[in-house]
């Protein structure tokens, strides 16, 4: 079945995506609009994305000391997609957009993603950072930078890292002094003079576009002239490649930001990595070194304001990773029903002069077709139902909108980590299918594989989103998010008691819930909050299936009973798959949760 078939199915079917039009903000949408926005990007994606998927792997991006080289087609694919709108397709009519609700914006990327992540990175970064000015700079700001962002002009990056510091943001050592005795003046923003170095940049250099805006955190200097410790001292400054003025006109003068060379990646080659650095003195604005910055909200709100981007982002690193293994499912299928071997095993063994049958006829290979079918068709359910989330928590009314606020909440880590480990298997088992061919780079599903590895680590590795859950999100508001997700979960494992075969599934998710909810208070039973996450890794992987189980679950209760065709059936096979073979993984991974296993806590430097 095409991925789009199963796109509309959870759009329309599952979501109700249609009912969204009952809103004022998208009364002016319907069916049609939505499917011509689909329509759209799924041929520019075939048409211009994939084409280039290769080459930008094979000709990755080269820094001759001055100057950053992409293929030509880089930007011939990226001016397509700016074209298409869908930078700014979410943003309001006054802004330039189409009030395109979340949920079908994510449908529309996700045809981008599968066809070519790397040229995907730079529109998800640009639109992050563009929907971060909008919800926390001055109307100046996101008049001159974020506006230029969502009609294509810039594009944007998010500047969090460092060479020491890695995700220990607290330690972050890059230093934003004021710029002048009447800096807080300045028509685009308190004006600072940033010196520091950024690491693992993504699109952090190029000139695909006319200016480069980067959001960098950084620290403000207290009285006794050293950076304040910890997160509260990290504030969030703009710091655009090129200076502006107060209109946004470029100036034609230089900031002092610098690229000091490209990383080197496994995967995502066609994205440019960069080591940044700030305040060098190569340039000279306004005669002087540092790098001019403008300040997006109060001093020490930086991380709560970059939160609000990298919770985006963390979506769409979790759509990304769903749509490589969507990618890689597709090649192993198609590869399995055209490769012949083997012979059927009959009482008498085999027949050697028999004809040899398609490989998809073995058990074995059926196994790993389904496994990654219901990873990447329910990891693509999860990503839509996080956006549908943002859309209620957006327009609908405010019990409503609370609600969706706490799911949002507690699925986020999930939405990002689990798609980028189980899709990361499903490119895994497309290897395995292909088998040695697999593993060549004449077919797509090694690079495919060799993409995704980066999404474990993307916007929080999986340990940090395992902390975050188990030690920040299961536990707000005195658990209320936890809750509100059990009653969610509850409500599905009701109807589906109600119908005929899914009955055993509901008593199955329903046991696997009442684990979940008795680890959680396990682990937290002592109050030891270092034994309470020594086991955060094994939790989040549990909570992550039961989350993914109930997702299918719900899925197959919108199929209708008396539906036989190709397409329900496969529906129900994957559903049926992973009841039988992922959900009881999660018993043993909460076991150790269980018992505050104190094995890795205790494990000592000199044993290793």
């Amino acid at each position: 079945m095409a991925m789009r078939d199963t796109l509309d199915f959870l759009l329309y079917d599952w979501l109700q995506a249609e009912t969204l039009n009952q809103r004022q903000r998208f009364s002016d949408h319907s069916r049609e609009t939505f499917d011509a926005v689909l329509d759209t990007c799924e041929r520019i994606a075939r048409e211009k994305f994939a084409p280039v998927n290769r080459l930008l792997d094979t000709q990755e991006p080269h820094f001759d000391g001055e100057r950053v080289h992409l293929p030509e087609a880089t930007r011939e694919a990226l001016d397509a997609y700016v074209e298409s709108g869908m930078l700014s397709a979410a943003q309001d009519y006054g802004h330039g957009g189409m009030q395109l609700p979340c949920t079908v914006e994510m449908a529309a990327n996700a045809f981008f993603s599968k066809s070519c992540i790397a040229l995907g990175a730079y529109a998800m970064l640009t639109n992050g950072n563009a929907n971060l000015l909008m919800a926390h700079g001055t109307p100046r700001q996101r008049e001159v930078f974020a506006r230029r962002e969502f009609e294509g002009r810039w594009f944007g990056t998010m500047c969090l890292s460092e060479p020491q510091a890695g995700s220990s943001l607290s330690d972050v050592a890059t230093r934003a002094e004021p710029d002048g005795i009447d800096f807080e003046h300045d028509a685009l923003g308190p004006r600072y003079r940033l010196r520091g170095h950024k690491m693992w940049i993504s699109a952090g250099e190029h000139e695909l576009r006319e200016n480069i805006v980067h959001l960098v955190l950084a620290k403000i200097p207290g009285p006794d002239g050293r950076p304040v410790p910890g997160v509260r001292g990290i504030s969030l400054f703009i710091v655009p490649k090129w200076l502006v003025d107060a209109g946004g006109q470029l100036t034609g003068e230089r900031n002092d930001v610098v690229l000091a060379g490209l990383n080197h990646k496994l995967g995502y080659r066609g994205t440019t990595n960069c080591l940044l650095n700030f305040g060098e003195g190569r340039h000279q604005p306004g005669g002087q070194g540092g790098a001019i910055g403008y300040r997006v909200g109060a001093p020490g709100e930086g991380l709560k304001a970059m939160f609000h981007m990298m919770n985006e982002a963390r979506i769409g690193v979790g759509l990304g990773a769903t749509m490589l293994g969507y990618a890689g499912y597709e090649a192993s299928l198609a590869y399995a029903r055209q490769r012949p071997q083997g012979r059927p095993m009959t009482p008498a063994g085999k027949d050697a002069a028999s004809p040899q049958r398609p490989i998809i006829e073995h058990a074995d290979v059926k196994r790993m077709l389904l496994a990654q079918k219901s990873y990447v068709e329910g990891a693509l359910a999860l990503e839509l139902f996080c956006a549908r989330l943002v859309d209620e928590q957006h327009t609908a009314e405010a019990e409503t909108a609370g609600r969706a606020r706490l799911l949002l909440e507690v699925l986020i880590p999930i939405a990002k980590s689990w798609p980028s480990e189980w899709c990361l298997e499903a490119n895994s088992l497309a290897i395995q299918v292909l088998g040695g061919y697999g593993y060549t780079r004449d077919f797509p599903v090694e690079q495919h594989w060799r993409d995704n590895r980066l999404n474990m680590i993307h916007e929080g590795t999986h340990g940090i989103q395992a902390l975050d859950l188990l030690g920040r999100k299961v536990v707000m508001e005195g658990g209320t998010a936890l809750m509100a997700l059990a009653r969610r979960i509850n409500e599905t494992i009701a109807a589906a008691g109600q119908v005929p075969g899914l009955a055993e599934a509901a008593n199955q998710l329903a046991q696997a819930l009442a684990q979940v909810g008795a680890a959680t208070k396990a682990a937290w039973s002592t109050g030891e909050p270092e034994a309470a996450l020594a086991n955060a890794t094994p939790y989040l992987q549990a909570f992550g299936h039961t989350v993914l189980a109930w997702i299918w679950l719900d899925v197959v209760l919108a199929l209708a009973p008396d539906d036989t065709s190709d397409f329900a059936q496969g529906k129900r096979a994957a559903q049926a798959y992973f009841f039988a073979y992922e959900l009881p993984r999660i018993t043993a991974w909460l076991a150790v949760v269980q018992r505050r296993e104190a094995l890795c806590r205790q494990m000592q430097d000199a044993w290793f």
